[in-house]
This record gives structure tokens, C-alpha cells and sequence, in this order.
């Protein structure tokens, strides 16, 4: 079992989403309340959650499988403000800052997920 805590990923997964919670979510039109801001909610805090949960598994294998689904998770949110970015919800600026935080959780995840398909102990 891993100290998900003290995983950089993590940490990263958690910011991003307070920043989504303070900055994306209450300037959500009321109108997308019960759609799309409910599925940006979900499948943004979705990502720390897998990390969380999968650090609690026994094996690598394990893990690395709740980081392919916090994964699957930034795939959603980065199209989700594709969407709300070509809706004008958000401004490009907004997009931009976004977006750069979610290929950043990506690819650490990327990076996690290959070292422990890799055999390595974290």
C-alpha cells in the first residue's frame, strides 16, 4: 500500500481539482447545473479518487489499473472544456490554464502507469 498522499500525481489530480471546483464550476451557466457542469464535477474529482483507491491495492497490476481509469477521467475533462471553451462558457485564457494542468496529470499518470506495468516498487 502507497501513501497516495505523497504521490505528485495525486497532489496534482487534488489541486486541479479545487481549482475546477472554484473557478469552472460556479461560473457554469445554471442552465448546465444538472448536465455538464454535474459531469465536469464527477469525472474531475473521479481522478484523485482512482489514485486513491488504487493506492490501496496489493499489487502493481492493481494500481495501474485505477490509473488507467483516472486517466480515462482526464480524457472526459479535456473534452468537457473543449466543449465549454467552443460553447464560450469559458474564456480562452481559462481553456488554456486548464487544459495545461490536465496534459500535466496525464502524462504523469502515463509515466505511473509504465512504471508499474514495469515491475518497479514506488
Amino acid at each position: 500500500m502507497r501513501d497516495y498522499q505523497k504521490l505528485d500525481v495525486w497532489k496534482k489530480a487534488h489541486l486541479f481539482t479545487l481549482q475546477v471546483y472554484k473557478e469552472i464550476l460556479p461560473i457554469m451557466p445554471i442552465e448546465e447545473k444538472f448536465a455538464l457542469t454535474q459531469q465536469i464535477r464527477r469525472a474531475t474529482y473521479s481522478i484523485p479518487l482512482n489514485i486513491v483507491e488504487g493506492s490501496g491495492k496489493n499489487t502493481d497490476k492493481d494500481f495501474a489499473r485505477y490509473l488507467d481509469n483516472a486517466l480515462g477521467s482526464t480524457k472526459e475533462i479535456e473534452y468537457a472544456f473543449i466543449l465549454i471553451r467552443d460553447l464560450a462558457y469559458i474564456s480562452l485564457e481559462v481553456y488554456e490554464a486548464v487544459n495545461k494542468s490536465v496534459n500535466e496529470i496525464k502524462a504523469m499518470l502515463i509515466a505511473f502507469i509504465k512504471f508499474l506495468r514495469g515491475g518497479g516498487k514506488s
